[in-house]
């Protein structure tokens, strides 16, 4: 196979790009923020950013939600208790950017069809298979007699999370008490229905 033409990428520009456009957007925000600022601060020329980004959207996106590490959490031993460990990892992951930041550039990148597609592809991806092996332990473990679909649990850890969040704007310091709270509900349905 033969190399591809040009320079390779530098690792060490993608992650000063990533870096100063988390820096920027917590200084002035998702509207405010310009490739301009992004290209400053991180001491590179706008062609940099735009060889890595088509838009300042899938620049954002890269940095602040395409390469969140998301793994799933340890064996607990219990489907509650590992259902309250991935409730409170998907919290953080979005509660991390800057406030206003998830919720604009959700709306962004549903409105831009190859954008929805890479969200979908790692972001929501990453989450579902964290949600999958969850509950694959659960039924390897006989406390869910077959496997619910995973799609709509992680829909019933997210859809409150993002409520709680960034439309019911709750306090943040009560956040992990909620996931607790949402965890044990999700498994006692999940329990009761016999895993529907």
């Amino acid at each position: 196979m033969s190399q591809p033409l040009g320079r390779p990428r530098d690792s060490r520009v993608d992650e000063a790009i990533a870096t100063a456009a988390r820096q920027v957007l917590a200084e002035q925000g998702y509207a405010r923020l310009t490739v301009d600022a992004v290209a400053a601060r991180a001491g590179v020329g706008k062609a940099a950013i735009y060889r890595r980004h088509a838009t300042k959207q899938q620049m954002i996106f890269a940095a602040v939600m395409h390469d969140l590490d998301l793994a799933t959490p340890p064996d607990t031993g219990s489907l509650a208790t590992d259902l309250a460990a991935i409730t409170r990892d998907i919290l953080a992951a979005l509660a991390t950017p800057p406030p206003g930041v998830v919720p604009a550039l959700l709306a962004d990148v549903h409105a831009d069809p190859a954008m929805a597609a890479a969200f979908a592809r790692t972001f929501v991806r990453a989450e579902r298979d964290c949600v999958t092996e969850v509950l694959e332990r659960a039924v390897a473990r006989g406390e869910l007699p077959r496997l619910p679909d995973p799609a709509t649990v992680h829909a019933l850890l997210l859809g409150p999370i993002f409520a709680w969040l960034f439309l019911l704007l709750e306090d943040p310091g009560k956040a992990p008490a909620f996931a607790d709270t949402l965890a044990r509900g999700v498994g006692h349905l999940l329990g009761r229905d016999g895993g529907a």
